[in-house]
């Protein structure tokens, strides 16, 4: 086994480890208690738009094992536990009644946290929109910004006083360009102008609930989280140098530049701007809220070239051909510790940002335990260079906080169901057993081993 100690550079002292989860991939008892439908329950209900027809109808059955999961993530030794929401467990209809036994839930889980000695760091928003606001038009409408809005407050006056962190959207990306350009995730759509009025009613919902939750508790620690992309052009021609440039705006820019500049890319606005909600200008001061921190998520590098068709849209852009040589996950994702080093070190050289979490960072490995044990060294591997990045990082003076390992245990992976594991712990989801990893337990020693050198 690799030794728990990094190579080079140490972390800082007051650098945390963590776990994330997210509700609707682990919690199931999706129909218990009052929880309503979300766009996720309509979605994995759809035939074929997930692998196996897979749904988190009971998931990793968290909504029941949620004391036990809190003892197992206390046996690894983290500082923090990241977990989100499930709006509509709490709000039905996403709003208006509240549910009050899907909010006793989440006192609990908090305060079980607590005694633990975990901080919990809780996310409004990791995709799971309630149908019924889906059905008035879901991101695609002002209105859900509105209503998110009234969430984010609603949240913050029950738990704020007891929580490390709280963030508005985990990764917008995937719930706008993802879930309505590119048609994998929920709602399953392929239109860019829904996908732009979704970036767009995002940014607008998450300056909102910014100011709600100051308005209620302004000591409690706020941000966003964001999966930007390292992006590479696939070949040294002008025209791939040039493609790398419009992917990074659209994948990129039309994130950072509203939430931490209070504008849009120039180039993105001449091309696309027409189709962004009318007014949409009146929006940019509210959208540009001051924040605590920031969130970075990140597992692989992008490299893209030209794409030539004539009928192509902006950013007029296709994936790079990739090598059969170059080292992959599971899921075909390309391993690039040394990505993730320069995208930290551009993005603070690019903007002017505060501190941030990497909020999730892992490897998809399906390895099934063999004897009462999961060997996964390529994942332990994997989370031992990322780290050994995120501490080169910090020696050249960039502020990451800590690094919450994605993800605790095995769960549903979205469009892929279970067919694909990124946890650090093993799940039999036929008898719910967690069995830790080799790579969980390895996190665990360097987790504890530096809170050691730090004491």
């Amino acid at each position: 086994m690799l030794k728990t100690s990094l190579n080079g550079p140490n972390l800082p002292d007051s650098f945390l480890f963590g776990v994330a989860t997210a509700a609707y991939q682990i919690e199931g008892s999706a129909d218990v208690d009052g929880r309503g439908p979300s766009i996720w329950d309509d979605f994995s209900h759809t035939d074929g738009k997930v692998v196996n027809n897979d749904t988190g109808d009971i998931a990793c059955d968290h909504y029941r094992l949620w004391r036990s999961d809190l003892d197992l993530i206390k046996s690894l030794n983290v500082d923090a536990y990241r977990f989100s929401f499930s709006w509509s467990r709490v709000l039905p209809d996403g709003r208006g009644n509240v549910n009050e036994k899907g909010m006793a839930f989440y006192d609990r889980l908090i305060d079980g946290c607590l005694e633990r000695g975990l901080q919990p760091f809780a996310t409004l928003y990791h995709w799971d929109l309630p149908l019924a606001l889906y059905e008035t038009g879901g991101w695609t409408e002002r209105g859900t910004a509105e209503a998110f809005a009234n969430y984010a407050e609603l949240m913050t006056s029950r738990f704020g006083d007891r929580l490390a962190s709280i963030t508005t959207f985990n990764e917008p990306w995937c719930s706008s360009i993802l879930s309505y350009l590119y048609g994998v995730h929920a709602p399953g759509k392929k239109d860019l102008s829904l996908a732009l009025k979704t970036v767009h009613n995002q940014h607008l919902g998450h300056g909102m609930a910014v100011q709600r939750i100051k308005s209620v508790n302004p000591a409690l620690s706020t941000g966003i989280v964001l999966n930007l992309q390292s992006v590479y052009a696939g070949s040294d021609t002008q025209e791939d140098k040039q493609a790398r440039g419009r992917h990074e705006i659209f994948h990129n820019g039309i994130f950072m530049e509203p939430l931490f500049q209070g504008n849009y890319p120039s180039e993105f606005i001449d091309v696309l701007g027409h189709e962004l909600p009318q007014a949409w200008q009146e929006d940019l001061t509210i959208i540009n809220q001051p924040l605590d921190f920031w969130g970075l998520n990140y597992y692989t590098p992008s490299r893209v070239i030209n794409e030539a068709s004539s009928n192509a849209k902006y950013p007029r852009t296709k994936e790079a051909p990739m090598d059969d040589t170059v080292t992959r996950t599971d899921i075909g994702w390309e391993v690039s510790a040394d990505s993730f080093y320069d995208l930290l070190i551009n993005i603070y050289d690019r903007y002017k940002l505060p501190a941030c979490y990497i909020t999730e960072n892992g490897a998809c490995y399906n390895n099934e335990p063999v004897n009462g044990e999961v060997e996964d060294t390529e994942r332990l591997q994997y989370i031992k260079e990322h780290i050994e990045a995120v501490a080169k990082a910090c020696e050249n003076n960039i502020p990451v906080l800590g690094y919450f390992a994605w993800s605790l245990m095995d769960n549903f992976e979205w469009a892929e169901g279970y067919t694909m594991r990124f946890g650090l712990v093993h799940v039999d989801y036929e008898t719910q057993q967690r069995t830790i990893k080799q790579s969980g337990h390895w996190y665990s020693q360097l987790a504890a081993s530096h809170r050691k050198q730090t004491i």
